[in-house]
């Protein structure tokens, strides 16, 4: 039955470089296994917990779980591709009994070397295919060292943009801006600015999926907590005298609408409106009351 390792190595190989693929350089269309892996634990910490997800930790778990699954299945599928060519095709150190170390083991641990590139040498190809095959393992894994990185360095700054703008919205709450305050250059001003950040963050969740996956526990700085207030404030200035302010108001809906099909498309599956698209993620989150939204004369007071 060796003769089926190699193929099959082969596949898991491809598999993984396609699910890095489509989850770090076409994030239109995310990985299955990644995406899978996330999914997973963002519902196993919701069974673990209450009100809240515990401590926060299911996105940041669920990115080391997934890079992880990445490196060892790149690991297995190289070792499947060895192990049918030991101990013939490989050159051995002195002290070491080749018939001894041509098992599926020796085969995983020479590709585990390969892939971190540490070079011991021990164990090294000597066939012509062989000998290409393995720096191609070692740059691959040199890839999902860099990927990694750049995933970290992607995702991270995407969640701090989140929760500035989560931040500014609950800053807005808790100053109880009024009806009159909101009609002026400022409130236009104020509108368009929460306008440009939904637009980035709507970009985030299309490029960066898995940010959906790690939860605030500060209710200050998490956007499924400040979405409701935000729809508020949208129909309380579309209401306003002043032409810009009602502008300003239309642009702002339009920001939430297209936020609120992305998060029902990729995440939440609601087929609902706004409104109970924003409940869904607040509840998803732990949260299943939002803020009251703004009163006619002020908005509401830190709840």
């Amino acid at each position: 039955m060796t003769w089926f390792a190699t193929p099959l190595g082969a596949v898991l190989v491809l598999f993984i470089l396609r699910d890095v693929f489509h989850t770090l350089w076409h994030p239109t269309r995310h990985g299955g296994l990644s995406r899978l892996v996330m999914v997973s634990l963002w519902w196993l910490s919701a069974r673990l917990g209450t009100r809240r997800r515990p401590a926060g930790l299911a996105g940041p778990l669920g990115m080391v779980t997934v890079v992880a699954v990445w490196a060892l299945t790149v690991a297995v599928g190289w070792g499947l591709v060895y192990w049918p060519h030991m101990p013939e095709d490989f050159s051995y150190a002195a002290g070491l009994v080749p018939s001894e170390h041509a098992g599926p083991l020796d085969a995983l641990y020479i590709s585990l070397v390969t892939l971190a590139t540490l070079g011991l040498g021990d164990i090294a190809p000597t066939s012509g295919w062989l000998r290409v095959l393995a720096p191609m393992e070692a740059l691959v894994g040199f890839v999902l060292l860099s990927a990694t990185v750049a995933w970290l360095l992607g995702v991270y700054p995407a969640l701090a943009r989140r929760r500035a703008l989560a931040l500014r919205l609950s800053h807005v709450r808790r100053s109880r801006a009024t009806a009159e305050a909101l009609d002026s250059d400022g409130g236009a001003a104020l509108l368009d600015g929460l306008t440009s950040a939904l637009s980035t963050i709507t970009v985030d969740f299309l490029q960066y999926a898995e940010s959906y996956y790690f939860h605030d526990v500060d209710e200050n700085t998490s956007l499924p907590r400040q979405l409701g207030y935000a729809v508020g404030l949208a129909d309380q200035a579309t209401a306003s005298r002043h032409p810009d302010v009602q502008l300003s108001a239309s642009v702002l809906r339009r920001a939430l609408e297209d936020l609120a099909t992305v998060l029902d498309e990729r995440f939440l599956r609601t087929g609902e409106g706004p409104d109970r698209v924003f409940a869904a993620y607040a509840a998803d989150h732990g949260y299943p009351q939002a803020p009251g939204r703004p009163a006619g004369g002020g908005g509401s007071g830190r709840s």
